[in-house]
């Protein structure tokens, strides 16, 4: 017998929004093609009727933003291109990420399934701080000013500082760390928006999963 699925974890609800913790490993949007339930379809399982608003790599975990209604999606997609919407992420980056307070900028080209940084590409912009510098790694803080796709991922390879678990913008690199991760090491985890609604500001945050905790602490060995 298949086993049961665990609900999916809700951050924050109300009669028009709804943010949920992403587990990795599952697909934020229905994709032709792709295996297994997406976030929308798990969630309807759940008893939840709900609109994605924004999107995570399937490898990635943490806070997702959905609505409850139609005005309340156009809102908040507004709200995105607006960029009023706070990201923040949490990462783990191989080596010792310098300096430990910065802006990368690279310009990103999106090609499909995989993007690269170019010059012909779209302005970019990611600002990050280191929380502590661990033996092979650095603990980072991220704040998404932009949203091209795998925008994160694509900066700090770039940098010179891929992700831990990073496999697809992190070949003919020679990784310093270790130890292994099954997926990138990258966490949604803080969210604040303006709600359409009320006209005040929602902030939700995602605590880390267990296997980022137990990255962590093995990374701390």
């Amino acid at each position: 017998m298949p086993r049961a699925r665990a609900p999916i974890p809700i951050l924050y609800r109300d009669d028009h929004v709804l943010v949920v913790s992403k587990p990795a490993g599952i697909l934020s949007v229905p994709t032709p093609g792709a295996s297994g339930l997406s976030l929308p379809e798990a969630l309807e399982h759940d008893g939840i009727r709900a609109l994605p608003v924004h999107r995570l790599d399937r490898e990635v975990s943490g806070a997702t933003l959905f609505a409850l209604d139609e005005a309340t999606r156009a809102d908040l997609e507004t709200a995105f291109r607006e960029r009023t919407v706070r990201k923040t992420y949490w990462a783990l980056a191989q080596g010792r990420v310098l300096p430990a307070r910065g802006t990368l900028r690279f310009p990103i080209l999106e090609q499909g399934s995989f993007a690269r940084v170019s010059a012909r590409g779209k302005a970019s912009e990611t600002r990050y701080r280191a929380l502590q510098t661990l033996r092979t790694t650095t603990e980072l803080e991220i704040d998404l000013v932009t949203g091209r796709y795998n925008q994160i991922r694509i900066h700090f390879a770039h940098a010179g500082f891929p992700l831990v678990g990073e496999r697809k913008y992190a070949r003919g690199k020679d990784s310093p760390v270790r130890f292994r991760s099954r997926r990138v090491a990258l966490h949604s985890w803080k969210l604040a928006f303006p709600h359409p609604r009320k006209r005040a500001e929602v902030e939700v945050e995602a605590p880390l999963p267990p296997d980022l905790t137990e990255l962590l602490e093995r990374a701390s060995r």
